[in-house]
């Protein structure tokens, strides 16, 4: 079913919580390991891992392009052993502030749903949003951000049809492009306030978005 009803599209990682944590390091070492433990010598994995991302938006579809791997078994070598629990704690401010917009919420993220809930009922928010856009690695090629192909398939499952009554807020350049290209609003989570600026507004934290958005609090 689909309304007229506008919605706010988040990505989860290191865009819920902060860069700082450094999820997304442990996270690359992660995938680096899983890439040698195939038998690819470290200093090619390394790079391997940074074109994958760049070519396909995520390591993952570049292995299962190029090689055969279970996604599943990678999702728990490596996203599923991060030690979330000593990294992300309940964040009282970001639940008041996701309480208090008038606006439908949606989680639209690269990684498989068991990680993005695991983040979210750390953070202690896992009740605030209607529903979660993933890849789903379940499915042969799936599709993930910066694809438009993902936008499509987050705007089906939101229930929305008119792009320009969506909202994202990301932390990655490439994906705010993509959803700024198909006429959504886009805010940039980024340290680098400077040219060339990605997405309509750009904040240093997730915490700042009333600011650049005042009238979804209205």
């Amino acid at each position: 079913m689909t309304t007229d009803e506008p919605v706010f599209f988040f990505d989860c990682d290191n865009c819920l919580y902060d860069k700082s944590l450094g999820v997304h390091l442990l996270m690359r070492q992660k995938i680096v390991k899983y890439f040698v433990k195939m038998g690819i010598p470290e200093h090619e994995a390394i790079e391997l891992r940074a074109r994958y991302h760049i070519d396909y938006g995520l390591a993952l579809r570049g292995l299962q392009k190029h090689f055969q791997v279970d996604a599943l078994q990678y999702d728990k070598e490596v996203d599923g052993s991060l030690p979330l629990d000593d990294l992300i704690k309940q964040d009282p401010a970001l639940r008041q502030m996701l309480e208090g917009m008038k606006i439908k919420k949606w989680i639209f993220t690269n990684a498989y749903y068991l990680h993005g809930e695991r983040c979210l009922r750390l953070l202690g928010i896992d009740d605030q949003f209607q529903g979660m856009t993933f890849a789903d690695y379940r499915v042969p090629d799936f599709a993930c951000k910066p694809e438009l192909e993902s936008y499509k398939q987050a705007m089906a499952e939101a229930g929305i049809e008119d792009p320009t009554l969506c909202y994202l807020v990301d932390d990655s350049a490439s994906n705010i492009d993509a959803a700024k290209s198909l006429g959504w609003t886009t805010v940039h989570v980024t340290d680098d306030l400077e040219e060339p600026l990605h997405g309509d507004y750009q904040i240093r934290t997730i915490h700042d978005l009333p600011k650049v958005l005042p009238h979804l609090w209205e």
